[in-house]
């Protein structure tokens, strides 16, 4: 598989992701993690292994910790893999119930709350450094001396080596670099041809009326040219962009299903590949996220590193996906 590098670092990875939100059983607050569900987990990781994968993205709230539990199967089963895998996970989200002072779904990145959480992920995951931590959403209540405090402090004891965030406009990240010492990353981010409010944004500025739908804080751009990675999250979108099938039902999902399976047809490609191919062709050099826990699923979705789409495909995709020709 083809590599990017993660921002300004040194670090080449596959530039597709392995997103082990999937692993670890149920999303049920009380379940344990059992010898099946490490089975499971072993054979996803495996399957994205033998695709030429080479980084894991998880989150300190993935099945309440239990998809990181369940991933650690793998170090029994390849024991040499640690140093040839780049690990990188997610923390802030406080979920209902998971303090007692949350009684309603939160943000926290104080810097205990960061740290603790660190060292949650490393214990989970029986690794004794992340290669990569994001911030997994913007806090309205930020105080970003904290966040530089948690930083620093998880850098100087060798337990993050780069640090990014996810979900975050060109004005949050300006904000936190006003404040923190290390580079930002990447930036994990909701994008694919049912979610293209940051590639579509430039496209509708200065229309009337536009089709436009978000307002993006020109983020694509942004990140571009300070030489954060974007890390494209959902790029099927729960398979609406394969199947048609959206919640709640919509037209232009339906059509975008239809150009990329003629596509794929067209290609004697998956369906999937045509998606994710779609997204790799963008100049940014993202990488994308991909999710499936079943490894037919993400052995699908890893064609996408070797098909490379015409201008023409990848336009016909575009205007699918914008519900709207180009102006």
């Amino acid at each position: 598989m083809q590599t990017v590098a993660l921002g300004s670092t040194s670090l080449s990875v596959s530039r597709i992701a392995y997103g082990c939100m999937g692993l670890g059983g149920s999303w049920a607050r009380d379940d344990a993690v059992t010898d099946q569900t490490r089975r499971e987990a072993v054979a996803a990781v495996r399957a994205a292994l033998d695709s030429g994968i080479t980084c894991f993205d998880h989150a300190d709230i993935y099945r309440w910790g239990r998809a990181e539990e369940a991933f650690a199967a793998i170090w029994s089963a390849e024991p040499s893999l640690r140093d040839r895998v780049v690990l990188q996970s997610k923390c802030g989200i406080v979920m209902t119930g998971a303090r007692t002072d949350a009684t309603v779904g939160q943000v926290d990145l104080r810097r205990s709350h960061i740290v603790r959480s660190v060292e949650g992920s490393l214990a989970r995951l029986q690794t004794e450094y992340l290669d990569v931590l994001l911030l997994h959403r913007p806090d309205p209540l930020v105080e970003p001396e904290e966040i530089a405090r948690a930083f620093d402090e998880l850098h100087a004891r060798g337990l993050v080596r780069h640090f990014g965030v996810s979900n975050h406009a060109a004005s949050d990240i300006r904000l936190l670099k006003r404040f923190i010492r290390q580079p930002i990353v990447a930036n994990q981010v909701e994008l694919s041809l049912l979610h293209l409010a940051l590639i579509n944004e430039a496209v509708t500025f200065n229309q009337q009326g536009s089709i436009a739908t978000a307002h993006t804080d020109g983020t694509l751009a942004y990140c571009r040219e300070h030489d954060i990675t974007l890390q494209a999250w959902a790029p099927l979108k729960g398979g609406a962009v394969i199947t048609g099938e959206a919640d709640p039902p919509s037209a232009v999902a339906r059509e975008v299903a239809r150009v990329v399976a003629a596509i794929a047809h067209d290609r004697g490609a998956s369906p999937e590949a045509v998606a994710i191919a779609w997204l790799l062709m963008h100049p940014a050099n993202m990488q994308v996220v991909i999710g499936s826990a079943r490894p037919d699923r993400i052995r699908a979705a890893c064609e996408g590193d070797a098909v490379t789409l015409s201008r023409d495909e990848w336009y016909r995709l575009f205007v699918a996906g914008r519900g709207a020709p180009m102006p």
